[in-house]
């Protein structure tokens, strides 16, 4: 039983230690402001895809689009 409260113990440690780092440092948000780290690096792109993709589906997605099936929205 000694055992196990000391494994939960260290388990408990480690994984509350692990989120001590968390976060972007003033000087690390030079490489985060980059285009190419951007999560949506081309928008227009992308907007285009998702209305192929709903109107080829022929369904609205989360995304507050209206319609479907034919793509003239």
């Amino acid at each position: 039983m000694k055992k196990i409260k000391v494994l939960f113990a260290a388990l408990l440690l480690v994984t509350g230690s692990g989120c001590s780092t968390m976060g972007v440092k003033p000087w690390e948000k030079e490489n985060l402001a980059k285009p190419e780290m951007a999560l949506n690096e081309q928008p227009l792109t992308d907007a285009l895809d998702d209305h192929i993709y709903f109107s080829k589906e022929a369904s609205s997605g989360g995304k507050s689009y209206a319609g479907g099936g034919c793509g003239c929205n």
